[in-house]
């Protein structure tokens, strides 16, 4: 199966989702969702899959056991690449892909707050974050409004200590050129831009990485 694209009928079904998530608009639309969404997500991966390693493409269904949101369907598409730390998503305003630590906890916080502090691997990360950053990638991820406990307030890399969740992403408009195949191009692009950070993420941190 080749990737021709993501066509209008993709965002359509998300713009009519995040209207109307309830099991009826889904039971009516799974056969757009299958055809426009899904199977072309399938094959964007299997493009991509020769560089990356293989993908997981996640389940429309949300997992509400434990949220106050109890809306059944996710209101994006997404994917999982290079072992956890790249990331691909489609939704009704456009297309998306990123790349890092979505999220980090317990022991993987402790590791990634020491390699930061360690001033070879913290230097190191801190020169990629500039050069991602300098490339034209929006640096993202979820941070403490104040110090981490144990690092002085003028470490001379504080703002990378805040983050719980270090990423990069870039994202697109769903634009005439996605119902083409130039987006195998653009994610290729992007994610071979990306991997040095899950790659360090691998070294310091270790898995999983990007995930949503």
């Amino acid at each position: 199966m080749s990737f021709d694209g993501f066509g209008d009928e993709a965002f359509a079904f998300y713009e009519g989702l995040s209207a109307d998530n309830s099991r009826d608009y889904w039971t009516a639309n799974k056969d757009r969702y299958e055809r426009h969404v899904r199977e072309p997500m399938l094959a964007l991966v299997a493009e991509l899959e020769d560089e990356f390693g293989e993908s997981k493409v996640f389940r429309p269904h949300r997992d509400v056991r434990f949220s106050k949101d109890k809306t059944p369907y996710k209101d994006h598409q997404g994917a999982l690449a290079s072992g956890g730390s790249l990331y691909v998503q489609i939704d009704a305003d456009g297309m998306m892909v990123a790349g890092g630590m979505y999220s980090m906890d317990g022991e993987r916080l402790k590791r990634y707050r020491a390699a930061v502090h360690a001033p070879a691997s913290g230097k190191a990360l801190e020169a990629l974050v500039d050069e991602l950053r300098d490339a034209g990638l929006e640096v993202a991820g979820a941070t403490l409004k104040t110090r981490p406990r144990g690092f002085d307030a003028d470490h001379p890399r504080i703002e990378l200590l805040r983050h719980t969740g270090l990423y990069v992403r870039r994202g697109w408009p769903s634009d005439p050129w996605m119902a083409t195949p130039e987006v195998v191009d653009r994610v290729r692009e992007s994610w071979r831009l990306m991997r040095p950070l899950g790659d360090w993420a691998d070294t310091y941190v270790g898995p999983p990485g990007f995930s949503r």
